[in-house]
């Protein structure tokens, strides 16, 4: 992607949250291999969404779509999974393509997210995130999520040596319509 590329990011107004679907797990993967360690599977993606979790790809939303840039409405920037529970919505993955990071896309869509969860009346948003993941850790410092605990050997770190990495449980209070 060119800089000339990049601030046309600028000129859409929305992101369009579409439900992910099986049809859309070649490109999710595409995504979820070139970004993580040690990235979910085809599987475990599948199984969420047999699960009925809440599965999101994040595509823009133009008023006029450019075919064939990274404008286009058809491309993928990013998606997330979301586990509903009683009292929380948990954040199972959030993963923006990597030529598209530092744009603010993952701040948006966990806003997003918070809209989502006041929408649907659940008090809490929580995650884990690894240490390491320095990006996403700041990020969510920035939106006031808070660290209410570690996941001990939470993560794989090394396949190699079987080392695993801690995770830290981050949570949000989100404000509820009265």
């Amino acid at each position: 992607m060119s800089s000339q590329d990049t601030s046309s990011v600028d000129g859409v107004s929305e992101l369009a949250f579409m439900p992910m679907q099986t049809v859309d797990l070649d490109e999710v993967l595409k995504i979820e291999m070139i970004s993580h360690v040690h990235p979910w599977t085809r599987g475990n993606f599948s199984d969420s969404l047999e699960a009925g979790h809440w599965a999101y790809c994040i595509r823009p939303q133009v008023d006029q779509a450019i075919s064939g840039s990274f404008l286009d409405p058809s491309v993928l920037w990013a998606y997330c999974i979301l586990y509903p529970a009683v009292d929380e919505l948990h954040l199972l993955n959030i993963t923006v393509a990597p030529k598209l990071r530092k744009l603010g896309l993952g701040s948006r869509m966990m806003a997003a997210i918070e809209g989502v969860a006041a929408g649907q009346n659940i008090p809490r948003i929580i995650l884990e995130v690894r240490p390491s993941n320095l990006a996403a850790v700041h990020l969510y410092q920035k939106l006031d999520y808070e660290q209410i605990g570690i996941r001990k050997a939470y993560y794989p770190a090394d396949s190699n040596t079987g080392t695993r990495e801690d995770a830290l449980v981050l949570a949000k209070s989100i404000k509820l319509a009265v």
